[in-house]
């Protein structure tokens, strides 16, 4: 029996467990165009059977806007799966459906400023793309070629510093964001914890942002790395497909002992 075979048996007799996933680079491949994301097929066989499971949870944790992570997530408002998007600073709760922590007007005016500066000062740089977010912005760099990507960091690095000094600011793949809200996915697990009751805690992602989510777990949780990177996470898998495999795994094994 492997170690991650030791830790799914663990994780498959908890009481009430939560699995909380990242969304892209964990269940659907990297796009260069954000919104073609969508889970691979083995990805979403495994989610559905977790959520099928007894006293399971089941909930995507994302950088995205709610509104966003809910199309490439093809989330339904029957859907059983929560949703923690912005880095938790808003939720869709199945059965109650979205859930902010408030807006702020005078900050959302800011945002509008801001992106409107970042896309105007980076629009001759080919490639490079000012994504909306509901609390800020995202600079895409993924079509961009190494020059232009650092050129366009630098100059909304600038930007921020001079007009949003106090905003949060975090890196992921070909991708820099800018927000007003400084919760992360640590805090998002912390609350889906405390909201559903769990007893024990899956999360699962391949990012930068996904390792304050995963250094945040204790002694009974399990972290999972997918893909190369420094990792805390206890479990490493090289793809979304061996995630998908341990996912089944952990549905069948939690169905088999509680069902």
């Amino acid at each position: 029996m492997t170690a991650a075979d030791d830790l799914i048996g663990r994780l498959a007799a908890s009481p009430r467990l939560l699995v909380a996933l990242d969304f892209d680079g964990t269940l659907s491949p990297l796009e260069d165009e954000p919104m073609d994301a969508r889970m691979l097929p083995a990805a979403r066989d495994a989610v559905d059977a977790l959520a099928a499971a007894p006293e399971t949870v089941v909930a995507f944790v994302s950088g995205r806007s709610l509104v966003d992570l809910r199309v490439i997530a093809e989330h339904d408002d029957a859907a059983a799966v929560w949703l923690a998007g912005s880095h938790g600073a808003e939720f869709w709760v199945p059965g109650e459906g979205p859930v902010s922590h408030g807006d702020d007007e005078e900050a959302a005016a800011l945002r509008d400023t801001l992106r409107a500066h970042a896309e105007r000062a980076t629009a001759h740089l080919d490639g490079v793309w000012i994504e909306p977010k509901t609390f800020g912005f995202g600079v895409h760099t993924r079509r961009a070629d190494a020059a232009d990507a650092a050129e366009a960091n630098s100059i909304v690095d600038a930007i921020v510093a001079e007009e949003a000094p106090h905003w949060r600011r975090r890196t992921g793949h070909n991708i820099v964001e800018f927000a007003f809200r400084h919760e992360g996915k640590d805090s998002a697990v912390a609350e889906l914890r405390e909201r559903v009751g769990a007893t024990a805690v899956l999360f699962a992602g391949d990012d930068v942002t996904d390792e304050d989510a995963i250094a945040s777990l204790g002694a009974g949780d399990v972290g999972v790395r997918v893909g190369e990177g420094e990792s805390a996470a206890a479990v490493r898998v090289p793809d979304i497909a061996a995630l998908a495999d341990l996912l089944t795994r952990l549905a069948q094994e939690r169905t088999r002992l509680l069902a």
